[in-house]
């Protein structure tokens, strides 16, 4: 699937999409980890393949993880090297332990699990329904090719809405055109095409109502300055970036308009788990009266869980912040370097130890709004929370 463009532009190029299947099925995906500098696609033919990109980070973005696990199980499926089935239980029982076993590789993403929910729950009404092997399995793969299917379409839903929203919030006035900020990669690399946050940045951009899009590093992954740098560019969307630290100086010096941030969670109550470093731009935000909006689908929100402190973070190795990859400019080459010096992240000594989380939680009483493909949560003056479940 080619990712959208803004109308107008042309359509953006292969290395813009995070999944690609060519004619025979076979599954690709590009090494996210190689990103800009070197586009590498990668066959993913098995749930085990899957499972090692995601850990990896080869892929992420809950959106994009959660459509590799569903088309991996589809495509293993199909493929002649997959499982056979001596019995409708024995098809249920394998399918059920892979589902678990791929949500198992990004516990923080909500949208995986959903997706693996889904997988769940054609197996238990094909228990219940005393279905065949192969009413079965061709259930599971219609379902698996609908979790990447359908991500595109609400994508732009939510842009449209959330572009809508920010306009009316902080446009008119002889304003000619409002600057956002962003943190982490939540484009079309992210997703199935469009985005999320990068998806509402997008919409301003086609309606032309977008000043600049500032965007965040997002270390030690460097996602924004990686990725979202990437998509931006291929755009040609007016964009700045900025370091993680400077966005205390950029609300204090800039007429800053608003924060826009994707999920990997949201809970009941409104509070939200994104990319390390969004609490920290809600706290300045708030501080510097910017709306704070979050745009995720409804499959990354969780009214299973009631608060922020019921959510797992996941916590990534110590080399992922000691050691980064660029292109050597004097080689030509990518190259992988160390910063920190040698001994830490990687010893048990009191002064080796490097503090890592993934994500963090931002509380619902920092976030202006929730912006899915069904409408937009608004947090009422003076109210902590926000009513998620109004928009699934």
């Amino acid at each position: 699937m080619v990712a959208a463009a803004p109308s107008g532009k042309k359509p953006l190029p292969d290395m813009m999409t995070s999944i690609r299947i060519d004619k025979s099925g076979q599954v690709e995906i590009v090494d996210q980890l190689l990103l800009p500098h070197s586009v590498v696609w990668m066959p993913v033919s098995t749930p085990q393949e899957a499972f090692d990109a995601i850990k990896s980070m080869r892929i992420r973005g809950a959106p994009a993880i959660a459509s590799l696990a569903a088309l991996s199980l589809r495509s293993y499926l199909s493929s002649s090297s997959g499982p056979s089935f001596s019995s409708s239980s024995e098809a249920i029982k394998w399918i059920h332990e892979t589902a678990d076993y791929l949500q198992s590789s990004r516990p923080t993403a909500v949208n995986l699990g959903e997706a693996m929910d889904r997988i769940r729950l054609v197996l238990k009404q094909a228990e219940g329904e005393g279905k065949s092997v192969d009413e079965i399995v061709e259930k599971i793969k219609t379902v698996c090719g609908d979790v990447h299917e359908e991500d595109l379409e609400r994508n732009m839903e939510m842009g449209r809405l959330g572009a809508e929203w920010l306009w009316k919030k902080r446009g008119g006035n002889g304003k000619k055109g409002i600057k956002v900020v962003t943190v982490c990669n939540t484009g079309s690399l992210a997703t199935s095409g469009y985005g999320t946050a990068i998806g509402v940045i997008t919409a301003l951009f086609e309606a032309d109502q977008l000043d600049t899009a500032y965007y965040a590093q997002t270390t030690p992954y460097h996602q924004g300055s990686r990725l979202t740098s990437l998509e931006l560019t291929t755009l040609q969307i007016p964009a700045c970036m900025i370091c993680d630290t400077m966005l205390g100086s950029l609300f204090q010096h800039e007429d800053i308009d608003g924060v826009i941030v994707g999920a990997d969670r949201v809970v009941k109550n409104g509070d939200t788990a994104n990319k390390i470093g969004t609490y920290q731009a809600a706290v300045l935000a708030q501080r510097h009266n910017i709306p704070f909006m979050v745009a995720a689908p409804v499959t990354t929100i969780d009214l299973s869980l009631a608060t922020g402190k019921e959510i797992h973070i996941e916590h990534r190795p110590s080399v992922e912040a000691t050691q980064v990859r660029g292109l050597n400019i004097e080689t030509g080459k990518l190259s992988v370097v160390r910063i920190t010096p040698e001994g830490v992240g990687e010893g048990d000594k009191p002064w080796q130890r490097v503090y890592n989380p993934s994500f963090d939680v931002t509380p619902a009483e920092l976030i202006s709004c929730v912006v899915t493909e069904k409408g937009v949560a608004e947090r009422k003056e003076g109210e902590k929370n926000i009513d998620v479940a109004s928009i699934c």
